[in-house]
């Protein structure tokens, strides 16, 4: 490939993951054409994406990115898997397709621009955002609930007493 075509790659690359910082990276070698294409469709699904990069181009289209840890580490074949909603909800059916495709091999991850990488498995095993935001409203929500218990009590209390007041009264 001709310089000024491996710079239009780079731009390319640079272009579609511009502003993502979150992706893993599968290598797929062993899959044949309709394994892929069910690996991608469960990836789909997710409302993610697989693409299958040139390392060096990409290394150098992540740099100065925030997928620079990754791109560092890419060796021999490898797909790159992101996702435009959780990437946790990808890892997690790439988990479950390796358990399906023996040839598929997951390897790392990053996750929110964190330069510290994880594998698809852990990443896996992360609470995704819906589990999350449930989280954050249940304690949002609690210490309104205990309050609110704090003061219907006395009032149960008092009614209770007034009940056994007017049936001991008739």
């Amino acid at each position: 490939m001709s310089k000024p075509v491996k710079a239009m790659v780079t731009a390319e690359l640079r272009r579609r993951y511009e502003g993502m910082n979150s992706a893993c990276v599968v290598d797929l070698t062993g899959l044949d054409v309709q394994e892929q294409e069910a690996l991608r469709r469960v990836v789909r699904a997710k409302r993610g994406r697989i693409e299958v990069v040139k390392n060096a181009m990409a290394k150098r289209a992540f740099a100065d990115t925030g997928l620079e840890p990754i791109g560092r580490t890419l060796e021999g074949p490898c797909a790159l898997v992101t996702s435009s909603e959780s990437l946790i909800e990808v890892a997690k059916a790439l988990v479950a397709s390796a358990k399906d495709f023996a040839e598929l091999t997951l390897k790392q991850a990053i996750f929110d621009g964190d330069p510290t990488l994880v594998t698809v498995e852990e990443l896996s095993k992360m609470r995704g955002k819906v589990e999350l935001l449930g989280e954050v409203a249940m304690l949002i929500t609690s210490p309104g609930r205990a309050i609110a218990g704090c003061l219907s009590s006395p009032q149960a209390k008092i009614a209770g007493c007034l009940k056994t007041m007017v049936d001991k009264a008739a």
